[in-house]
């Protein structure tokens, strides 16, 4: 699979409103992991996990393919930026603690990665990949966001995006793997916030370079109606796969 490039377009956005990683899910990768020295984040988009594995890595490298997403990443100074698909330039064989890919695996050419993955890994090294998919806010909120999702913009989705659907289940993965931990991403947002993440996604984007029109902003009324004023709590349940070398 070659690089597939659908979040360019939207970088900035995608920097302003897609939501960050626990913190105690990489407290738990650092934990597990044989060392704490070196890790690498692939397909790190702006760095959303980049940032939060540097608290607990002495060096992240956290690579990349596309230059728009780079442009807008999270600045870190444990966090060095390279831009490259499925490989990590400059990473020795055998020297990274861990290898990490949020929300970017079903992108991959995996044999690609895995391949590096092999390289770069010491021995013990652990390799984790995970997604998100749908959030979770309550009834009247949900169901307009399920139809937003599978009708409104649902026929624009990549074919890829099954793979976030099955939590990486269907995947191959050939490392010794155990149970991923369990994590979700939780935020307090404001409907105007939520509406800026809805426009991040690929589908939205898809939807209105076909159709010239901004699909989210017919949302936005009655979103505003469900969610009422001030902060609503949302989880985005995590789902992935872990193992060693």
């Amino acid at each position: 699979m070659s690089f597939q490039d659908h979040f360019s377009t939207q970088a900035s956005t995608y920097a302003k409103s897609r939501p960050t990683y626990p913190p105690a899910l990489f407290a738990e990768l650092a934990r597990l992991a044989p060392g704490r020295s070196l890790a690498w984040d692939c397909g790190a988009g702006n760095g959303q996990a980049s940032a939060g594995l540097a608290e607990f890595f002495e060096r992240v490298v956290a690579t990349e393919p596309s230059a728009a997403q780079l442009a807008e990443a999270v600045r870190h100074p444990r966090v060095s930026y390279v831009q490259s698909a499925e490989l990590a330039p400059g990473i020795a064989d055998g020297s990274a603690d861990l290898v990490t890919a949020a929300q970017a695996a079903h992108w991959f050419n995996r044999g690609a990665f895995y391949a590096e993955v092999r390289r770069v890994l010491r021995p013990g090294g652990v390799v984790a990949l995970w997604s998100y998919g749908i959030c979770r806010i309550d009834p009247a909120v949900d169901e307009l966001v399920h139809h937003f999702y599978a009708e409104t913009v649902g026929p624009f989705w990549p074919p890829e995006r099954r793979h976030v659907e099955a939590g990486y289940r269907e995947f191959e993965f050939p490392f010794a793997e155990f149970v991923f931990p369990r994590a979700a991403i939780e935020h307090d947002w404001t409907a105007d916030e939520f509406a800026t993440y809805l426009r991040s996604w690929s589908a939205t984007v898809r939807y209105a370079t076909a159709h010239g029109a901004d699909p989210v902003d017919a949302l936005v009324a009655p979103l505003a109606a469900a969610w009422g004023p001030g902060r609503r709590h949302i989880v985005w349940p995590l789902a992935g796969r872990i193992g060693r070398a």
